[in-house]
């Protein structure tokens, strides 16, 4: 598909996209919520859970709640995980603390990285935070042994909060015997619901301004339509509300309508 709509609604940029400028984040109050218990567990070196269906914005609510962490106070680090074993996991965390590394010992990985973290903090004077998306994929024996990571000095240094983020099944995992102790440090839970059709109207009105539109282009049957499609999630909104862009420009249409939408639909899933 072409960007021949954009000129035809004068839109400055592509709307609806993921690379949105962190000043541009619309900040709900999901968002702030998300916010003020990511800086109570990074305060007291705890552990904390973003939660909420595929699509719902989870990370970019912790984009947000990073934005205020500046580099020179706080070393973070961020791993996509993966349904592979702890080993895999540490290999992760060796990458991003830029850590060389020849050996296949667990426990040579983790006494390396602990040691890093450790000298970020003592050294550096720098607050370390870890944020682990997509960890509702982590294997069970991940989340047995994760708790681990977190022990300096005979687990009286708290130098290492977590942000675990996922899907709904992340709370799942975790009440299994196994993951215990890594369940006991949480401090603080956040999830994110779907956005009612009011918020849903807002999220579309502010995506079409940050575009350079000042005016609503979507009429209430594409507001309704939108929210319904999609489930109140951002991210298939964000599909559905481009898309019927699109088909509005195709048919000369200066409003986008609930058909639109239906077209836009047909495209997505």
């Amino acid at each position: 598909m072409n960007d021949n709509y954009r000129t035809f609604f004068g839109l400055n940029k592509e709307p609806f996209g993921t690379d949105i400028r962190l000043s541009d984040i619309l900040k709900t109050p999901e968002l702030v919520d998300v916010k003020e218990r990511f800086d109570y567990v990074i305060r007291l070196g705890g552990i904390g859970l973003v939660t909420g269906e595929v699509g719902s914005g989870k990370s970019t609510a912790i984009r947000y709640a990073l934005g205020d962490l500046h580099p020179s106070e706080y070393c973070s680090l961020y791993i996509t995980a993966s349904s592979g074993s702890i080993m895999e996991f540490y290999r992760q965390m060796i990458n991003e603390l830029d850590i060389h590394l020849t050996s296949n010992s667990k426990a040579i990985m983790l006494r390396l990285i602990k040691k890093e973290i450790a000298e970020i903090v003592r050294e550096k004077k720098m607050k370390v935070v870890l944020i682990v998306d997509e960890a509702s994929l982590m294997r069970l024996e991940v989340f047995a042994e994760l708790h681990t990571i977190c022990q300096f000095e005979k687990d009286s240094k708290p130098w290492l909060p977590i942000i675990l983020a996922g899907q709904n099944s992340l709370i799942d995992k975790l009440t299994y015997r196994s993951s215990q102790p890594l369940a006991s440090r949480i401090v603080a839970r956040s999830h994110l619901h779907g956005a009612d059709l009011k918020g849903m109207e807002n999220y579309l009105k502010h995506h079409i301004t940050i575009a350079g539109i000042e005016q609503n282009l979507f009429d209430q049957t594409a507001v309704t339509a939108i929210h319904q499609g999609s489930g109140g999630l951002f991210r298939k909104a964000n599909h559905l509300a481009r898309g019927s862009l699109i088909a509005a420009a195709a048919k000369q249409s200066v409003a986008v309508n609930a058909e639109h939408v239906r077209l836009a639909a047909t495209e997505v899933f």
